[in-house]
């Protein structure tokens, strides 16, 4: 395992980051433990959760198994979507930001929360608003850096505009979406993180289970996310999807190698990215993305697994200029 440092923070994390949404759901508390340590005998000590995750208790159990290392890991929650029934229960509001930071807390039995994502864009509450809440959770130590999830390229460049004229401390990290199907961060997101030395830890490496090997043209499994769950199954519903799932698998069966690692190998090269977020819900599922880190991965490699795909639109129509 490698490490790297987060941005301009100076803090190392694993090249790898484990993301528990697993955790309480399709992972019980005994899995959750086992896919714990594998992490941690892998070399992998940064650890992503959120307030939602099963319903709070994914925070509970990460709380529970760094009892006793607290101080070998890092660790991220999120805040934004909806955490209960009241209407006041989301979003980034200085209110709502305050009471979750605190049950958030309490769930992880910690003292602090290293990175505090804002875990999707409110249009109801103005950013000066939220950077400010999260500075003044800054200066009281409830967390020590602020960050961003599922926010537009302009929307972070806005946010780290008024922290900078306000004197507020600003974004260190970002979460945005990355795989071989959907690379939408490849046209202004990840720019914008290399620009402003922004921490990238990008979710889904996997396409939901897309890039696998069980999904193709006429090829679905009997369950996982895609074929269970509505909204994977409308994320990835585009029928070009699955041809490129299809190219994929099959550069993958060439080589020898199975998919899973490969496509998080190939997040794991591009440049401005930190760690891909990995998950499972068991031990023998978590393995092959594991193996990424030990994959000898080739830039030749990067680009014959990226003409797999469709290259995104550029953030401009000047087409003619994309090679200059």
């Amino acid at each position: 395992m490698k490490y790297k440092t987060v941005g301009k923070t100076g803090i190392q994390v694993s090249e790898l980051c484990f993301g528990t949404m697993s955790f309480g759901g399709n992972a019980d508390r005994e899995t959750s433990k086992q896919l714990f340590h594998r992490c941690l005998d892998k070399g992998i000590n940064f650890f992503d959760s959120a307030n939602v995750y099963s319903g709070g208790v994914a925070e509970e159990i990460l709380g529970e198994l760094i009892a006793g290392r607290r101080d070998e890991v890092v660790i991220t929650s999120k805040a934004g979507f909806p955490s209960g029934t009241d209407l006041n229960a989301r979003g980034s509001s200085r209110r709502h930001l305050f009471l979750a930071v605190e049950q958030s807390l309490k769930r992880l039995k910690t003292d602090r929360i290293e990175f505090y994502f804002i875990h999707r864009f409110d249009s109801l509450t103005s950013i000066e608003e939220t950077v400010r809440a999260l500075d003044d959770l800054r200066r009281q130590g409830k967390i020590l850096y602020s960050a961003v999830s599922n926010w537009a390229a302009w929307q972070i460049a806005k946010a780290l505009g008024v922290s900078a004229k306000e004197c507020l401390a600003g974004f260190e990290l970002i979460q945005p979406m990355y795989n071989l199907v959907k690379r939408q961060a490849e046209v202004e997101i990840l720019p914008l993180a290399e620009s402003e030395k922004l921490g990238v830890i990008s979710y889904s490496p996997l396409g939901g289970g897309l890039l696998t090997g069980k999904y193709g043209i006429g090829k679905r499994p009997e369950t996982g996310r895609l074929v269970e769950q509505n909204n994977y199954t409308k994320r990835y519903e585009n029928e070009t999807y699955y041809a490129i799932a299809d190219r994929f698998s099959a550069y993958a069966s060439e080589r020898g190698i199975h998919p899973a690692t490969l496509a998080v190998a190939w997040v794991l090269s591009h440049p401005a990215i930190t760690a891909p977020i990995i998950g499972a819900r068991s031990v023998e599922q978590l393995e092959p993305s594991l193996a990424a880190v030990d994959l000898e991965f080739t830039e030749e490699w990067r680009k014959e697994i990226t003409a797999l795909s469709i290259d995104p639109p550029l953030a401009t129509d000047r087409s003619e200029e994309a090679a200059n």
